[in-house]
């Protein structure tokens, strides 16, 4: 089956076929800085992080760009009203760059928590004024934009495409929530490519109209440009943003360079709160970090990065995402079920002596490793992906639990296929899961002390010393390491939430 996905941009599903051999660019909008990563960021960052594992695992080379914004994006989202990065260093007492730097660590701290592999590019708006200038010049002087009053507007009744994204028609387009009216602007429909500022504003730079700072849309087109060229195969971001900062950048693009922007264009939707939208006006906002912690008036307990990633890939992308404490508590059991398992596969490899006897379960992977791949090449369907994994699950529990020895050569070709489909496609096993052929010593140690542990149990156990076996167990325990006796011996698994 090849890969399909939906295209935005032509309201289809499509196959996807680079625009070169084998390679593959991909630029989605990234973080303004300005406040700790929310659940918002956690769904739009995962779900670009399955496509970029995705299209790996298929074989491409992909060049994946996610801008940092630190700069030029207005409270509101609009051409009028107050920085959002200068504002919160307002509120902080702080520099506006110091307010970057801060949130910009948090950003990437709290994506590599949520096991999201970095973009291979992470420019930032700041460093690409000199290209936002150029870009601005480039549309006056084709006519598709006009200074007033140190401002440079882009003219949206001189872009007839304008629209083609959000299928909005510029006739129909009216003054409203997000098309702010401006005395100097000659149509309120036009949106800022620069922005002249006031004197005392840190975060300006000199142009040929004055002192000033980029309007929010121009860093992303000129970065896109820059390290993809254009065309490129795939944009992405979040929904709330296809109107108006994806439609003007695709507006700006193609009016200054004369070129087509990107190919194919995804959005991930978006996460309510019991049902409501997320915001900080309502508040219901919810930060990764108050997950992690469980410090939120809305949970009942701190939950793990990866029940966060197990949860936000229990519903498609495309999809809205409820969340709920019942919901986050559902997804730490599947995680938990999916995680024992692979942990009691991995503990019954390291106990088997390899052999030459053969694997007699490839049919069974054949077959799930194929509904595997059906389901991530029909529109990266994870939740059916997901579904495929604990039939696999379910598949090899019995295998397990059906008192039958199970060779070596079987053991390594399940473990195999948990790395590949539950590790590198999906992105569910953090490093301290994979404890097979790492070079590290640490979960080998692991699993040797603890080994020693339930060995020492087993023989106090046997002299009829219960109760230190006994307390072996609870310290066990209390250290969340859980046994489990069963008739081919004692497994033991580490409770995590």
């Amino acid at each position: 089956m090849t890969l399909k996905f939906y295209n935005y941009l032509t309201r289809q599903v499509e196959d996807f076929k680079p625009l070169h051999e084998g390679f593959v660019g991909m630029y989605v909008c990234g973080p303004t800085v300005y406040g700790n990563a929310h659940l918002g960021h956690a769904k739009c960052y995962i779900t670009f992080d399955i496509i970029h594992r995705y299209l790996e695992h298929l074989g491409y080379k992909v060049r994946y760009v996610q801008n940092i914004t630190d700069v030029g994006h207005l409270v509101g989202d609009g051409d009028e009203g107050e920085d959002k990065i200068a504002k919160q260093a307002r509120l902080e007492q702080t520099e506006p760059m110091e307010i970057v730097e801060m949130y910009t660590r948090n950003y990437f701290r709290d994506m590599d928590l949520l096991n999201i592999i970095r973009p291979d590019i992470s420019p930032r708006a700041s460093g690409h004024v000199p290209e936002q200038i150029e870009l601005a010049e480039m549309l006056i002087e084709k006519g598709h934009a006009y200074v007033s009053q140190g401002n440079v507007y882009f003219a949206v009744e001189s872009w007839p495409d304008y629209g083609k994204l959000s299928r909005r028609k510029i006739e129909d387009l009216e003054e409203g929530t997000r098309l702010e009216v401006s005395e100097d602007k000659h149509d309120p429909r036009d949106f800022a490519v620069w922005r002249a500022a006031t004197p005392n504003l840190l975060m300006q730079w000199r142009s040929p109209w004055g002192a000033g700072f980029p309007g929010w849309h121009a860093e992303c087109t000129v970065m896109a440009r820059r390290y993809l060229g254009l065309p490129f195969d795939i944009h992405g971001g979040g929904l709330e943003n296809i109107f108006p900062h994806n439609e003007s950048e695709i507006a700006q693009c193609e009016a200054a360079y004369g070129e087509s922007f990107a190919k194919a264009w995804l959005f991930n939707n978006m996460v309510t709160i019991d049902g409501v939208k997320m915001g900080k006006s309502l508040g219901n906002s919810m930060t990764i970090q108050n997950i992690l912690k469980g410090d939120h008036a809305r949970l009942s307990q701190a939950y793990s990065p990866m029940v966060m990633r197990f949860f936000i890939l229990t519903s498609h992308y495309r999809q809205t995402t409820d969340f709920s404490d019942a919901a986050l508590d559902s997804a730490a059991k599947g995680y938990k079920r999916l995680s024992n398992t692979i942990t009691l596969v991995q503990q019954k490899l390291a106990q088997t002596p390899p052999s030459d006897e053969t694997n007699d379960f490839a049919m069974v992977i054949t077959d799930h490793t194929a509904r595997f791949a059906e389901a991530m090449d029909n529109d990266f369907n994870t939740p059916q992906a997901l579904a495929v994994l604990f039939d696999f699950n379910k598949t090899v529990n019995s295998r397990l639990n059906n008192g039958q020895a199970v060779s070596y050569n079987t053991l390594k070709v399940i473990n195999e296929t948990y790395q590949t489909l539950a590790g590198e496609v999906l992105g569910l096993l953090a490093e301290d899961k994979i404890k097979l052929n790492n070079n590290s010593a640490a979960p080998q140690l692991q699993d040797g002390l603890i080994s020693l542990l339930i060995d020492l149990r087993a023989a106090a156990r046997k002299n009829k010393d219960y109760a230190t076996g006994d307390t072996i167990r609870k310290r066990l325990t209390e250290l969340g390491v859980v046994l489990e006796d069963r008739p081919d011996g004692t497994s033991w698994k580490i409770e995590t939430v």
